[in-house]
């Protein structure tokens, strides 16, 4: 089993939610997906991503554009970083993600990455959530009912909560049977060795 702790607020994590997909599918491992808020992790345990944002190293920055138009043209992916709006507030999207449940919230989260990172639109607004619902057949009226209910809201919490005292400070990050962690699109050749000798075992 894998499973993937995300913020579509990442452009890392959309690179590894695209990315980690047919590899699950190639060994045949199920994906439990887990919406996080990446925001309550940096305010929590992480606070040097705020530190970094405020004064940047210009050349690991410049490196680091660089690093992601090299891994999204490899996966395919329209990345524009930053995007207008940076950091942006996902808790309305991620809360859709977990009312819509496992399987459902695969197309809406993808179409919520591609929206945001590919199309530069601002994934806050109920406007732009409208249209990404549009395009993956999500009654929209539905999902705003169902993101205001309190189980909702306090599931992503949990979330939240639960990767961090699994020793998680980010987004994506992924367990493989549970216990063993990996963070960011970069590590999914270290996800593959594990799953072949998970296989192979």
């Amino acid at each position: 089993m894998i499973e993937f702790f995300f913020d579509c607020s990442s452009p890392w994590t959309y690179l590894a939610f695209h990315n980690i997909q047919p590899l699950a599918k190639e060994f045949g491992v199920d994906i439990v997906w887990r919406p996080i808020l990446v925001g309550g992790i940096f305010n929590t345990i992480n606070p040097s991503v705020y530190a970094q944002r405020e004064k940047p190293v210009p050349a690991k920055a410049a490196y680091m554009l660089k690093d992601l138009g090299d891994w999204s043209r490899s996966a395919g992916l329209k990345i524009k970083m930053p995007p207008s709006v940076f950091p942006v507030n996902s808790v309305k999207a991620m809360r859709g993600c977990i009312w819509l449940g496992n399987e459902a919230m695969v197309p809406f989260a993808r179409a919520v990455f591609e929206i945001y990172w590919g199309e530069d639109q601002d994934i806050s607004q109920d406007a732009v959530l409208i249209e990404v619902c549009r395009r993956v057949g999500v009654d929209a009226k539905a999902l705003f009912d169902g993101i205001a209910q309190q189980g909702i809201k306090d599931q992503l919490r949990i979330n939240t909560e639960e990767v961090v005292k699994r020793g998680g400070f980010g987004s994506p990050t992924i367990f493989v049977d549970v216990n063993d962690m990996y963070f960011g699109n970069d590590r999914l050749p270290l996800i593959r060795e594990a799953l072949a000798k998970r296989k192979a075992g």
